[in-house]
């Protein structure tokens, strides 16, 4: 078997990691410093009305972490959707992002996947950021938590059998990751996740090596202005996934669309390539888990 996909008992935080204190047990209100000022002229609040929505606790191999979680108040079980985070952390915006889901009929959960590393909502340099916590957060620990997340979810609400995951920039490049690691994965929808980044002694994965390995289509939706995520690392994975035979995935490119066009609060926001994005991820999940 391959080194990088094991089981999932082997992907649990080492007992160096286990003897460390979680830095972060519960979610951020608002959002995060780094990425105010926020747009509020085109910001997207969805209402928690009919819908059993806030912060819960998931169990993890060395204590638990926070997530949120949306759902609909009536009926279910209800199809699963993994929402992995930016760089930012699970703040307002990924919240709001769980309770659209909600209004679908999906049970959306976003686990907090920096708890250990350090609170991302309270930087206001996104380098340091980057550099104090999300470069010290290891993919092992990132597949062992959403493992324990749809395990959460499968005994709340969620329906057996109907798993998917989305993600948005650090969080798209771990949603090829997953959608590889976890055979249960119905389907991935990856927003402008990175995809050819070399790998490190943490983040041991390429994204575009694990097309063979994929357990499920994976739509990827991104910018074609994108600055950090050239055309040309797209076309690379346009091809791997033909290469592997993977003809149920695929990749659309937004015309002029830069990283984080999704991102209503942040000057990037697109609006025309968000909402055709957006109603693409429906579609997607409503084939893959709906169907």
């Amino acid at each position: 078997m391959d080194s990088h996909l094991t089981d999932a008992k082997s992907l649990l935080p080492n007992p160096e990691m286990s003897r460390r204190a979680f830095t972060v047990t519960s979610l951020a209100v608002g959002f995060a410093a780094a990425s105010l000022p926020v747009s509020a002229q085109t910001m997207i609040t969805t209402s928690a009305e009919g819908l059993t929505a806030g912060e819960v606790k998931i169990p993890v191999a060395d204590g638990e972490i926070p997530a949120y979680r949306a759902m609909p108040a009536a009926g279910g079980p209800f199809p699963t959707v993994l929402v992995v985070q930016e760089i930012f952390g699970v703040h307002e915006h990924i919240k709001d992002v769980c309770r659209r889901f909600a209004k679908e009929g999906y049970l959306a959960i976003a686990p907090e996947m920096f708890a250990r590393q350090g609170d991302a909502s309270k930087y206001t340099d996104i380098q340091a950021l980057i550099r104090e916590v999300v470069s010290k957060v290891p993919d092992a620990q990132v597949m062992a938590d959403l493992d324990a997340a749809a395990a959460w979810a499968a005994k709340n609400g969620g329906a057996p059998g109907k798993l998917g995951v989305t993600g948005f920039c650090w969080g798209g490049r771990i949603t090829w990751l997953y959608t590889a690691h976890n055979p249960e994965v119905d389907a991935g929808v990856a927003w402008y996740g990175r995809l050819t980044t070399p790998a490190n002694a943490l983040q041991t994965i390429v994204p575009v090596e694990l097309a063979p390995k994929l357990n499920a289509p994976v739509l990827g939706l991104y910018g074609e202005a994108d600055q950090g995520i050239p055309v040309a690392d797209v076309e690379k994975m346009r091809e791997a996934l033909k290469a592997a035979g993977k003809t149920e995935s695929e990749i659309i490119l937004y015309p002029e669309a830069p990283h984080a066009f999704f991102a209503d609060y942040r000057p990037s926001y697109r609006e025309a390539a968000a909402k055709d994005a957006w109603a693409k991820c429906l579609g997607w999940f409503g084939t893959h888990l709906k169907g």
